[in-house]
């Protein structure tokens, strides 16, 4: 029985921790997709690119402006003709047609809108493109992400309490013989507990360490897996080093905590003799 209990604590924590990482690293790649979100600030075409550039520093003053990067006529009129696929056409536009511009880059994307107000305050800002729709879908998807990750460990965490208080009741009914006899000649109730609390405490602790080890080794060969055959670098995941001690010392607190409970909880119906 101290075999099972250990098994299912570390499958149960094991499991639990499974959800709870998806969830980070999805997290994780939505905040970086959405790092990489900036829009276009249009300056007036009256003013040349040496003027233009002159506002970088009243952009870069707002608060959530994170990066600035003024692009000039000439500039601009290369990525355009860049992208076309017959730019013949195109080879002898003059730059004096297109605009200066601003790419500019945001800390947080939920304040995306009120940057872009700020932005069009400064004075020789005309123009403002950018795509508030891309950024309220990965907001809204980050949100849900959350939302789900959190019912779900929810869940897991009640339904693992159960299994595991089961599977400690097991384990201390076989002893039910033992307890009773001590009972009988006189041990207290603290003194015939106490045992079964340390043992739970070992058998969580032990349950947590195990399920640690098993949890860092998968989640390595993910990684591996995924800088093997993700050549273009769509999934990034977190390095482990950065969830070793946070995944420790939650794997050690709820091992801890649920052999304490389940010890003394399952404890009480037979100290009643």
């Amino acid at each position: 029985m101290t075999f099972a209990s250990i098994g299912i604590m570390a499958s149960c924590l094991i499991i639990m921790c499974s959800v709870a990482l998806i969830a980070m690293n999805l997290e994780y790649n939505l905040d970086a997709l959405m790092a990489e979100n900036e829009f276009l600030a249009y300056v007036d075409e009256n003013l040349t690119d040496e003027e233009g550039e002159e506002l970088t520093g009243q952009i870069e003053a707002i608060d959530n402006v994170a990066e600035v990067h003024y692009i000039t006529r000439e500039e601009a009129l290369d990525d355009y003709v860049g992208d076309l696929e017959d730019d013949s056409l195109y080879r002898d536009l003059p730059a004096s047609v297109l605009r200066g511009r601003f790419s500019i880059r945001v800390n947080d994307i939920e304040q995306l809108q009120d940057t872009i107000e700020q932005v069009r305050q400064v004075e020789g800002v005309v123009k403002i493109s950018a795509a508030l729709d891309v950024a309220d879908g990965f907001m809204t998807m980050r949100n849900v992400t959350v939302v789900i990750a959190l019912l779900m460990v929810v869940v897991l965490v009640i339904v693992s309490l159960f299994i595991i208080s089961n599977a400690i009741k097991l384990a201390t009914s076989s002893r039910e013989g033992e307890i009773a006899i001590m009972k009988m000649v006189g041990a207290t109730n603290s003194f015939v507990r106490w045992p079964f609390v340390i043992e739970g405490i070992l058998l969580g602790v032990g349950s947590a360490l195990l399920a640690f080890l098993v949890q860092w080794g998968v989640y390595q060969l993910l990684v591996q897996a995924v800088n093997v055959y993700s050549h273009v670098q769509l999934i990034n995941m977190i390095p482990f080093e950065q969830l070793r001690m946070p995944m420790l010392i939650t794997f050690g607190g709820i091992g801890l905590i649920v052999g304490v409970l389940g010890s003394l909880i399952t404890i009480r119906k037979f100290l009643r003799v």
